[in-house]
C-alpha cells in the first residue's frame, strides 16, 4: 500500500491535496495529521489524528512507511498570533518533521514555505531574489526551509520540494479573494491605493497541478514559487471579478491615508473582528509580482488565468457566490 502523510491536513490546501492525491491513484492511503479533526476523515483511502507538529511525532502515526510526507502546518495568519507564536510552530514543526521523517524512514518530503521570505519586493521577484523578510511569518519559513535542507543534506537518497506560494485561493476558501469578490458584489470595494499594482495569486487547482508535477520529478531538490502566471495587476482582477459577477457596481481608487484610519475605526466598532483590518490594507496596497521562474524553466504548464480561474471555482463551489 502506497501511503503519505500530510501534517496540516485538516487546512485548505491540505484537504484539497488529500482529494487530489486519492482521486489521481498516486497514493491508496493519505493521513491528515493536524490539531483540528479532518473533514475528509472517514472517507475511502483517508484516516487522520490529532497531531501538534510542536511535540515529537509517534512513529506509529501510520501503519505503512510513507512514501511522501506533506509539511503544511504553520501559524500564517496575519494578523492573528503573537510574533513568537510563528516561530514556535514554524520551526519546531519542520524540526519534528523532520526527525519524524528520518525515523520512520521516509526519503522525501515536500514543504510549503511562502512569498513572505522576500519581503516587501519593488519589482518582479524569482527564486533567485534575496531573502529578506520583514514579518514573524517570514523570519520563521526561511530558516524552517533550511532546517528541512540540512534533513535532506544527509543522506543522498532524500528528496525535498520546497514550495514558496503566494496567497493561494479557491473552493472553500474564506480568504482575501473571496472577501473581495464578495466585497465587489455588494459595491463597498475600492482599490487601496493605485489600480496598476501587480497581485500575484495562486489557485488552488494549479498549485495541485504543480505538486503533481514536481513528485514526478528526480532532482534531490526542488525550490519554486507557486502563482498563477503572468501576474495581473489589480485593476485587471477586478475587471475579471466584474466581469464574472456581470457587476456594474463602481469600484474607485482610495488613499491610504482615508483607508487606514477607516479600517481601525471598523476594528474597534467590530471588537476587532471585522474583517478590514489596517494590517490588510498595508498588504492590499503592496505590490506583489512573484515570478514562478523555476516551474517555466522546467515546462510546467499553467492550466489558469484569473479569469479561468473564477469559471473553475464556481462550478466546483456555486455557494461560494452566491
Amino acid at each position: 500500500m502506497s501511503t503519505c502523510v500530510i501534517f496540516g491536513g485538516a487546512g485548505f490546501i491540505g484537504l484539497h491535496l488529500a482529494e487530489r492525491l486519492l482521486k489521481s491513484g498516486r497514493f491508496d492511503h493519505v493521513h491528515l495529521a493536524d490539531l483540528r479533526g479532518a473533514q475528509l476523515d472517514g472517507a475511502p483511502g483517508v484516516t487522520s489524528s490529532i497531531t501538534d507538529v510542536r511535540k515529537e511525532i509517534p512513529e506509529d502515526l501510520v501503519a505503512e512507511r510513507p512514501e511522501w510526507i506533506f509539511n503544511l502546518a504553520a501559524v500564517h495568519r496575519e494578523p492573528g498570533h503573537q510574533a513568537c507564536e510563528y516561530f514556535d510552530t514554524n520551526l519546531a514543526g519542520a524540526r519534528m518533521v523532520a526527525r519524524y521523517a528520518t525515523a520512520v524512514g521516509c526519503s522525501n518530503i515536500y514543504f510549503t514555505s511562502s512569498i513572505a521570505v522576500y519581503g516587501p519586493t519593488s519589482g518582479a521577484t524569482s527564486e533567485s531574489a534575496p531573502i529578506c523578510p520583514v514579518s514573524p511569518y517570514g523570519g520563521s519559513k526561511y530558516p524552517a526551509e533550511i532546517l528541512h535542507e540540512q534533513w535532506q543534506s544527509l543522506d543522498s537518497r532524500r528528496r525535498l520540494v520546497i514550495c514558496r506560494p503566494g496567497v493561494i485561493y479557491g473552493p472553500g476558501d474564506p480568504g482575501n479573494i473571496l472577501r473581495m469578490i464578495r466585497a465587489i458584489k455588494r459595491g463597498y470595494f475600492a482599490y487601496p491605493g493605485s489600480t496598476s499594482i501587480c497581485k500575484s495569486y495562486g489557485y488552488i487547482e494549479g498549485l495541485l497541478d504543480s505538486i503533481e508535477f514536481v513528485l514526478n520529478r528526480t532532482e534531490p531538490v526542488i525550490r519554486y514559487n507557486y502563482v498563477e502566471h503572468p501576474t495581473e495587476p489589480l485593476g485587471d482582477l477586478v475587471r475579471h471579478v466584474k466581469t464574472h459577477l456581470d457587476s456594474r457596481a463602481p469600484v474607485v481608487p482610495l488613499p491610504l491615508w482615508l483607508l487606514l484610519p477607516a479600517a481601525s475605526l471598523l476594528q474597534v466598532i467590530t471588537g476587532g473582528r471585522g474583517p478590514v483590518h489596517p494590517v490588510r490594507v498595508r498588504k492590499a496596497a503592496r505590490s506583489t509580482h512573484i515570478v514562478p521562474q523555476s516551474l517555466i524553466d522546467m515546462g510546467f504548464r499553467f492550466r489558469f488565468d484569473f479569469a479561468s480561474s473564477l469559471v473553475d471555482w464556481q462550478e466546483q463551489s456555486p455557494e461560494d457566490f452566491s
